[in-house]
């Protein structure tokens, strides 16, 4: 399987997640399936990808993290083809635990970058595989939650369902 994609229904929306040679590349609300194939065939030379049941048994993971298990994404493999500091910032937002929040200002410090907050907030903004890259537990120095791709409604319930906020 070099290239499949699968959908799937959640409480937070549709899903698109497309995976290529075994690793999670996108993971996006289904509106964002535009945006995802522009992605797609820049980075591939296609936007065309199979539909696959449980693509790296990504779709299964969803729904365990759904479910309540909310260690279940953190050993899907990811290839997600950013800048060496997207990267970066990527990977340490991987290391934000479930239940838990950091502030911009805490992620850019942990890159070595501590007053790149903006660029932090760009590099989240740009998260190509949301959940799994779980940009949504990021939130400003005061606590307040902004800038989620999938917008505040879905951040603010999925930090709730991994009981980071109160209901």
């Amino acid at each position: 399987m070099r290239l499949a994609s699968a959908t799937l229904d959640s409480p937070v929306g549709r899903l698109l997640a497309v995976v290529w040679d075994g690793r999670l590349c996108e993971l996006t609300f289904d509106a964002d399936a535009t945006s995802t194939r522009e992605h797609l065939l820049a980075r591939f030379g296609t936007d065309l990808f199979p539909s696959h049941r449980d693509p790296a048994g990504v779709c299964t993971r969803l729904r365990a993290y759904f479910r309540g298990d909310l260690e279940a994404l953190e050993g899907v493999e990811v290839d997600l083809a950013g800048t060496p500091f997207q990267e970066k910032v990527w990977a340490e937002l991987r290391r934000i635990r479930p239940g838990t929040t950091r502030s911009y200002a805490d992620v850019a410090a942990a890159v070595g970058e501590p007053k790149a907050l903006r660029a932090v907030g760009m590099a989240a903004a740009r998260n190509p595989a949301v959940l799994v890259v779980p940009c949504h537990r990021v939130v400003a120095s005061d606590g307040s939650l902004h800038g989620f791709s999938g917008g505040i409604e879905r951040k603010r319930w999925l930090l709730v369902h991994e009981g980071a906020l109160l209901a």
